[in-house]
């Protein structure tokens, strides 16, 4: 746990950090499945939220060993794994490619595919790990 970092002290919001933190993790936990879900973000704002409510439940996520891998491996800066490029840019674009289909607005699909094309830049402008 960032040593900088202190627990709030008011009751009320570490039972507010907990609830977010444990939503974020549920989601984050779905997002692995379901492609239109980003896994890591809601990963890290649960280890944003833990670390500020409960040194024990931040110390789980970030100890995880396969929640842990994803949040340590942004953190520390070294990257994301090359077949975890691909499997999320596949899956991704698969899903707002087919969302674009089936949503007729075209102020939605320009929304969607706008989306895409940012989170897809971003996930690229990472470094990749190699495959273990």
């Amino acid at each position: 746990m960032p040593r900088d970092i202190q627990p709030s002290r008011h009751r009320s919001v570490r039972y507010l950090l907990l609830t977010i933190g444990w939503l974020s993790v549920a989601l984050g936990v779905i997002g692995i499945f379901l492609p239109v879900l980003p896994t890591t973000p809601f990963l890290l704002l649960a280890a944003a939220c833990f670390v500020r409510s409960s040194r024990r439940f931040y110390l789980w996520l970030v100890t995880h060993p396969h929640l842990g891998p994803w949040i340590r491996d942004y953190l520390e800066g070294q990257g994301i794994p090359l077949k975890g490029k691909v499997y999320a840019l596949v899956l991704m674009w698969a899903s707002i490619s087919f969302s674009c289909y089936l949503v007729p607005m075209p102020w939605a699909r320009v929304f969607m595919l706008s989306s895409a094309v940012l989170v897809s830049l971003y996930i690229l402008k990472q470094k990749t790990l190699p495959n273990p």
